[in-house]
Parts: structure tokens; C-alpha cells; sequence
């Protein structure tokens, strides 16, 4: 145990000013009384605090530990993952983020119940919930390793203390709250990263001895260009499966396009998700090289392999330990920064859930129960959501207790993410690229999409077989005569032995469920279209029911010309149905 006072006090300081901004947020302002102020913070932001918010979203202490660890088990192949945002973020800014900003949605599922109907809007839903469930397990499970690593205190008790907090902070101050405290946490989260790179630099006496004993150790690779779709990371792999992932993730997602709402215009959103790019590029960079870092401290004493850690994804926090544990408040600072990094995912995934249940199944459930006599205002469904993020909130913490049975915290989070995300991608795509896609059409691919991509992702897969790391010389630790008390990962049978798609890099998940759900339910639209044996669509050419605002601007824009013209167009206009979304979805 290395924490000392000041440690604590670090630790504890961080903790209580995210609750402070909460509490500043409750009693400033409207004071939250309402569901835009809590939901959306009456679109009053300004791009800097969103641009932080998108990058801290979802790159949490599972980025912070699991990157680390990714660069010194497996090599440095995994940053060409940054180009795949390059590639995304225009996608992301000019084909599906203007349908969102005119629809002015609290929940994204609302335009799948504008496009197809109530089912998929119901089932998109589900999933979107199911799949943060299961994340913010993972999410809050990880800085309990940390915490564990650098005091001793038990996992379990931490897990509590930062579900607590989040839980605090995030319900009492809405998502002005998670926005700026997003903007402090992610200042800790590169504090972190930049300890564990100074001190390194400092210990190996330059960068250039850091990448030479990583050159010796095969660390550095970048130019694996193998076609082979079963080679965990290549070039193929991190670029097709990464820039799907980056649209599940800030295209389509709840959290991210929730936040993307809180500006006041579409080229302010835009801007947003641009400046988000690099914030996001630059932590990855560093996050990796502090992998290297780490690589060169433990060179020739492998923490896993001598037995003084559980797991590779406590190899940056024994790091801390063991290079700066002697320095008074290191130890704190590092942890505040782990800390800070799962408070802002937790706060975000706690808002966007509390907006999807509110919307998607609370709201509905009223109108079906109590009619229009007694419908949920803005101003009465605060505290209802207050509510739901609380429950939520409870349940993320049941969540971290089961996550502690799970493998390497990065590569399962990119599994659930493309497991699911990648399906709702798909149906989303339906939606804005298709005219001819139905509703039972698209929820049966979304289904089948879902169903596939949950059965490759979690099927009993060849273990990654990391780089050599060796123990020959513990005498720095205190430790001699040091045997593998935990040897290499070896695979129980032979990777040929498995299934071909089980054995599919982890990357190609996601891709897989897109396409699935694309094909499956663009073919099953045509053909219940050709069998006359599905319910009129919202959008029917065949009516003049067309809203060209649900469709990417260029099909839009194609859209218009073809079928606005000049003598219908007046009548086409006044049957777009974007009265109001209580109206259309009745």
C-alpha cells in the first residue's frame, strides 16, 4: 500500500468537485426544473466543453489502462486505429448528424419511429440500453483495478465509492453537469497518461532508448498490411472494423448525438465532432506510447508473469506504484485521473440512458395508459428522468461486481460495442439511404444483424497470443529467482481447430452485424413489399407521404428533385407530417 495523505486528499478533492459542479448546476439557472435544461441544456453550450464531452464519452479508463496494456503485450500496430477516425468523421458530420439536428430529437430513436414505426423505434431502443448496460459495467470495473493496485483497497468498496459519485453529481445537475465536468475529468485523464510518459522518458534517459529496447522487444509495428481477415490488427482490420466502430459510436449513439443537440446550430455540431477528432487522436497517441513506456520498466521483470499482479490490465497503475509510489500525491493524481476518466463515461451513458427510457418507454407508456388528458410535460418529466438515471446508476454498480469474470477489459468493451452498435448502424442506415426499407423489414435484419454478432463476438475464440516478456532479472523489485508463476497465454487447441468466423478479428464484429442487418432487412423490405403483406410505411411514395428530412442530405437533395416538383411540391410539403412528434407517433 503507497497512498499516503496527500494521496488521499488528491483523490478525495476530485471526487467532491465533480459533486460541486452538480450541485452548482441544481441551483443555477433553471435549475434543472425542466427536461430540456436536464436533457439538453437548452441547447446553450458552447463547442469547447461538447468537443471534450464527445472524447471523454467513451474514452474512459478502459482507454487509459486497456491501451496501455494492448502496446505492451501485442506491439504498437493498434494506433493506426486513428486514421480510421479520419476516415469516419466526415461521415459522421455530413451524412447522419443534419438528420438528427433537424429532427431536434432528446432521444435518437425518435426518427426510427418517424421512418419505419413504434417496433423499431421499441427495438433500437432495447438495444441501445442493453448495450450501455453492459459497457458501464466494464466501465466502472476498471479504475477498481487501479485503486486496488496503488492502496490495497478492495475492488468491490471501490466500485461503490465512483458509482456513488456519478450517480450524485449526474442526477443533480443534468448534462450541463456531465458536459463540464467532462472538461475537468479529461484534463486528468492526460495528466495521468502524461506521469506515467515524463517519468518513463526521465527513467530510460530519452525517447530514443524507449523505442530501441521496444524495436528489440518487436514492439514497434505499424505496416501490417496482411489481407488475412483472421490477423487480430492489421492495417485492414483497424481501419474497416475501427471506422464502423467510430460510426456506432459518434454517428448513431444516443450519448454522443445527445450531446451533439446541446449547441445552438448544426455547423456548430458539426465543428464539434471536427475539434473532437484530434482531443481523440492525441490521447490514443500518448495512451500507446505509455505503453512503450511501461514496456521499457518492465523489460526484464514482467509484473504478470512474477505473480504481483492478477491481471494485465493493472500493469500502468503497478507502473505508478513502483516508479512514483516515493513521490508524495503521485499515486493520487494517477488514481484521480483513472477516476476521472470512468466518472465522465459514466455520467454520459447515465444521461443518454435516462433520455432513451424517458422518450422511448416511459413517455409512451403514459400516453398508452392515460391518454391525452394527462401527458408528461417538459416541465413535470425532470424528475422522472432525475429518477431513471438514479435506477440506472444502481444497476451500472451490479453490473461492475459480474464484469470482474471478464477477459481484457478493451478488447471485450469493442466486442459489446460492435456486437450491438453495429446492428443499429445498420437499421439507422436503412432508414437514411433507403427509401424502399419497411419497418418489418428492417427490425427482422436488426434482429438477425444483433443475433450474429453477438454469437461470432462472445463464441469460444482463440486467445491473442501476446509478445514475449521475460523475468530474468527481478532484483529491482525486491524479487530473485523469479519463475513464470503465470506463463504466456497458450490456446487450449489449435487456432485451424476453430470455427472459421470465431476466429475473425475482434474488429470485424461490428462490420459483420452492419452488413448482416443491411442485407437481410433491405431483402426482407423488398420482399414483403412484393408479397403485399406489410403495413403502409410512413414514408409512401405511392400517398405523397415523403419527409425528405429523414433521408442523408444527398438522397435527400435527389429526393426533392424527383419527386417535388413543380406542380405537387405544395401538395407534398403540406403532407409532411413533422407537425409534432406527439402527433406523428400516435
Amino acid at each position: 500500500m503507497v497512498f499516503g495523505i496527500l494521496d488521499y486528499c488528491v483523490l478525495v478533492f476530485v471526487l467532491l468537485f465533480s459533486a460541486a459542479i452538480g450541485i452548482y448546476f441544481r441551483f443555477t439557472g433553471n435549475r434543472q426544473k425542466s427536461n430540456d435544461e436536464f436533457l439538453l441544456a437548452n441547447k446553450s453550450m458552447s463547442m469547447v466543453p461538447v468537443a471534450f464531452s464527445l472524447m471523454a464519452s467513451f474514452m474512459s479508463s478502459i482507454t487509459l489502462l486497456g491501451v496501455s496494456n494492448e502496446n505492451y503485450l501485442f506491439g504498437t500496430q493498434f494506433v493506426v486505429i486513428n486514421l480510421s477516425y479520419g476516415l469516419a468523421t466526415p461521415i459522421a458530420c455530413y451524412l447522419f448528424l443534419p438528420v438528427f439536428y433537424k429532427l431536434q430529437a432528446a432521444s435518437a430513436y425518435e426518427y426510427l419511429g418517424l421512418r419505419f414505426g413504434r417496433i423499431a423505434r421499441l427495438f433500437a431502443s432495447i438495444a441501445f440500453s442493453l448495450q450501455m448496460i453492459l459497457y458501464m459495467g466494464i466501465v466502472l470495473y476498471a479504475p477498481s483495478l487501479a485503486l486496488e493496485s496503488t492502496t490495497g483497497i478492495d475492488k468491490e468498496l471501490a466500485i461503490i465509492i465512483i458509482g456513488i459519485t456519478v450517480l450524485f453529481y449526474c442526477c443533480l445537475g443534468g448534462i450541463k453537469t456531465v458536459l463540464y465536468t467532462d472538461i475537468f475529468q479529461s484534463l486528468l485523464m492526460f495528466i495521468a497518461v502524461f506521469i506515467v510518459i515524463i517519468s518513463g522518458v526521465v527513467y530510460a534517459g530519452g525517447i530514443e532508448n524507449i523505442f530501441r529496447e521496444a524495436d528489440k522487444g518487436k514492439r514497434l509495428e505499424l505496416w501490417n498490411f496482411d489481407p488475412d481477415p483472421t490477423v487480430r490488427h492489421t492495417w485492414f482490420t483497424l481501419t474497416i472494423g475501427g471506422m464502423f466502430t467510430y460510426l456506432t459510436l459518434y454517428a448513431v449513439n444516443q450519448t454522443q448525438v445527445q450531446r451533439l443537440m446541446t449547441v445552438k446550430s448544426l455547423k456548430s455540431a458539426q465543428n464539434v465532432l471536427w475539434w473532437s477528432w484530434p482531443i481523440l487522436t492525441l490521447l490514443s497517441f500518448t495512451t500507446s506510447f505509455s505503453g512503450l513506456v511501461i514496456y521499457y520498466y518492465y523489460r526484464h521483470c514482467d509484473p504478470l508473469k512474477a505473480g504481483r499482479i492478477t491481471k494485465a490490465d493493472q500493469i500502468m497503475p503497478i507502473y505508478v506504484v513502483d516508479a512514483l509510489g516515493h513521490i508524495p500525491g503521485v499515486c493520487g493524481l494517477f488514481v484521480a485521473g483513472i477516476f476521472s476518466a470512468t466518472l465522465s463515461t459514466l455520467s454520459s451513458c447515465l444521461n443518454s440512458l435516462a433520455a432513451v427510457t424517458l422518450e422511448d418507454y416511459v413517455k409512451p407508456l403514459f400516453k398508452l395508459i392515460f391518454g391525452k388528458k394527462l401527458e408528461l410535460s417538459e416541465s413535470h418529466s425532470a424528475i422522472p428522468s432525475k429518477i431513471i438515471a438514479a435506477a440506472y446508476g444502481i444497476i451500472c454498480i451490479l453490473m461492475a461486481f459480474i464484469a470482474k469474470n471478464f477477459g481484457g477489459i478493451l478488447q471485450i468493451s469493442l466486442t459489446i460495442f460492435g456486437a450491438v452498435g453495429g446492428p443499429l448502424l445498420g437499421l439507422f442506415t436503412l432508414g437514411m439511404a433507403t427509401i424502399n426499407a419497411n419497418e418489418i423489414g428492417s427490425c427482422i435484419g436488426l434482429i438477425a444483424g444483433i443475433f450474429f454478432s453477438l454469437w461470432i463476438g462472445f463464441a469460444d475464440k482463440p486467445q491473442p497470443q501476446p509478445l514475449k516478456t521475460l523475468v530474468d532479472d527481478c532484483s529491482n523489485f525486491n524479487m530473485f529467482n523469479v519463475t513464470q508463476s503465470i506463463p504466456n497465454i497458450t490456446n487450449v487447441k489449435e487456432n485451424l481447430e476453430y470455427f472459421y468466423l470465431f476466429r475473425l478479428s475482434y474488429w470485424y464484429t461490428v462490420v459483420i452485424g452492419f452488413l448482416i442487418t443491411v442485407i437481410i432487412g433491405y431483402a426482407t423490405s423488398l420482399l414483403f413489399v412484393v408479397l403485399k403483406c406489410h403495413k403502409k410505411d410512413k414514408v409512401d411514395i405511392d400517398r405523397g407521404l415523403i419527409n425528405f428530412d429523414l433521408f442523408f442530405p444527398p438522397i435527400a437533395n435527389k429526393l426533392k428533385k424527383k419527386y417535388a416538383t413543380q406542380n405537387n411540391k405544395e401538395q407534398l410539403i403540406s403532407k409532411i407530417y413533422l407537425q409534432s412528434f406527439k402527433q406523428i407517433d400516435e
